[in-house]
């Protein structure tokens, strides 16, 4: 609003003549004078400038929508990088010759039959004999270190399952169905070739004592107390963790140890990683396909 307009006019009588002078046409010299004048460039109605706008609505010929240029430049998703890809050293997951191996159950030996080249007997203490008795040597050599190193500590570790051929494999888990059916026997023990034990790199730890062997009481053992707080300052997991079978598809055990190296398993401690599946990158198996 223009308040100031007529502010200081004449009174009285004079305003009446005041008032003429605006009718007779100086009031609009006035009025406008009081009304903002427009931006410079915006039309002074909507009507008027309709025309205008009609005329720069660009045809749908003459530029593509923003969809199908978004469409056009948006690139393809990228796989996530496993946690073991920043190690600067990298081996296969499927050679069964490979500390990296991930045998589980959606992910068989290939060959099914494989016997490990090197199988030796570690200079540790035993409670098996036979093939159960064995480790690749590379196993071997960094069980025995492992152990050494417990027992300067005051704990007795021992070997309680090693090694374990196509042909035994078949034994165990033909004997683990015929005794609790195949559902049950598929989270307690591995169909032949789909076994670690067949691959030399994990092996089954008991305690000195000979208390709670296979048994979920062992957690509680020095052995496996032990073992779990250092075992990869040797090179070795606990491949079946406590709560974690919906992805390694067995319930936890924890005398089952793996040997993945040094590195991968300090830098599965450091980052609070569980499972190999997750470390590696692949896929959860909780069952057989």
């Amino acid at each position: 609003m223009c308040h100031d307009c007529v502010a200081g006019g004449p009174s009285g009588a004079s305003r009446r003549s005041f008032a003429r002078f605006l009718a007779a046409g100086a009031g609009l010299t006035v009025l406008a004078a009081c009304t903002p004048e427009a931006s410079a460039g915006v039309p002074p109605s909507s009507s008027s400038a309709a025309p205008a706008v009609t005329s720069q609505v660009p045809s749908p010929v003459a530029a593509p929508s923003v969809e199908s240029t978004t469409a056009a430049v948006k690139p393809p998703p990228q796989a996530p990088v496993p946690p073991s890809a920043t190690l600067p050293g990298q081996f296969s997951l499927t050679d069964p010759a490979s500390p990296w191996l991930v045998v589980n159950k959606h992910r068989p030996l290939s060959p099914a039959d494989y016997v490990p080249a090197d199988l030796v007997q570690p200079n540790v203490r035993l409670a098996v004999s036979g093939e159960a008795a064995l480790l690749n040597s590379t196993t071997a050599a960094a069980a025995e270190a492992m152990f050494a190193a417990a027992a300067q500590d005051g704990v007795s570790i021992t070997l309680a399952s090693g090694y374990r051929s196509y042909g035994t494999q078949v034994a165990t888990y033909n004997g683990y169905v015929a005794t609790r059916g195949q559902a049950d026997a598929d989270t307690a023990s591995a169909r032949p070739g789909y076994s670690e034990h067949q691959s030399g790199w994990s092996f089954d730890i008991g305690d000195g004592g000979g208390a709670c062997g296979f048994q979920p009481c062992f957690a509680d053992q020095p052995a496996a107390v032990w073992a779990k707080a250092n075992g990869h300052r040797f090179g070795f997991v606990v491949r079946y963790p406590w709560m974690f079978h919906p992805v390694t598809g067995y319930y936890y055990e924890p005398w089952h140890l793996r040997y993945i190296g040094v590195d991968a398993a300090t830098d599965m401690a450091a980052r609070g990683i569980s499972t190999v599946e997750e470390y590696f990158g692949v896929d959860a198996a909780p069952g057989y396909p």
